[in-house]
């Protein structure tokens, strides 16, 4: 049966010697893996440049439900991203939410809400002339709303920790060695009533932001089962100084 559908890319693998399999998370049938042949021919309709990490794409696909790989009937990159691969803070940053994604999105169903905030936030990254030192803590801070853990800012604004294993603000420290002390809980708590308009507006030093991003990252492990490491944040980190 045919579909039309968005799509962000994930992961592209090599299959052979000119087709690849592609990993895509799609607004309508959710995490799908598609082969794609003759990918590495000179002159392939489809080129392995389409297929890189989170490019967006316009798909009429074949679906099977009992398949584990489908088929493509038209591809193409819509919008095209400008910026994105050509920056080399951009390209950073992408690079890290592309790994955090993958190890995110499992479902092969849909979830709309989720494939439009990561769609909406891969284009106004893309649209981005500066201020972007932030971005990532504030795209994983947004992320955990459509993956079930976001926190509870309930007594943010008094509290002096927040509790990472159970996503809460105290006044009180946790029994658990699991959380953010003064001044880290302050500024987390500037983080969670950001948003990607006031993300300018949001200053913290380097040593603050990879403070902030080593514990988010924590929050991930504790609330997201296998997330594992993630290793492309200390390449960010370099970049972003």
């Amino acid at each position: 049966m045919l579909h039309k559908t968005r799509g962000i890319v994930l992961k592209t693998t090599d299959y052979g010697e000119t087709s690849v399999i592609v990993q895509v998370f799609t607004e309508k049938l959710g995490l799908q893996s598609y082969i794609i042949n003759g990918v590495k021919k000179p002159k392939a309709k489809i080129s392995r440049n389409m297929l890189q990490p989170l490019h967006l794409l316009d798909m009429v696909v074949y679906h099977k439900n009992a398949g584990n790989v489908q088929r493509l009937a038209e591809l193409k990159n819509s919008p095209v991203l400008q910026t994105i691969p050509y920056d080399v803070v951009k390209s950073s940053l992408a690079m890290f939410l592309n790994e955090v994604l993958y190890k995110c999105i499992r479902q092969q169903s849909a979830d709309e809400n989720l494939f439009g905030f990561t769609f909406s936030a891969i284009e106004w990254l893309d649209h981005q002339t500066g201020g972007l030192a932030n971005f990532h803590l504030l795209f994983l801070v947004q992320l955990t709303r459509y993956l079930g853990f976001y926190p509870d800012r309930y007594q943010a604004n008094e509290a002096d920790y927040f509790d990472l294993k159970n996503g809460t603000f105290s006044k009180y420290k946790p029994e658990s060695v699991l959380y953010l002390s003064p001044p880290h809980t302050q500024n987390f708590s500037r983080l969670l009533q950001c948003s990607f308009e006031t993300l300018s507006e949001l200053k913290f030093t380097n040593d603050e932001r990879r403070y902030l991003i080593a514990k988010l990252l924590e929050y991930y492990s504790l609330h997201i089962e296998g997330f594992g490491n993630i290793r492309s944040h200390e390449v960010l980190e370099e970049v972003l100084g």
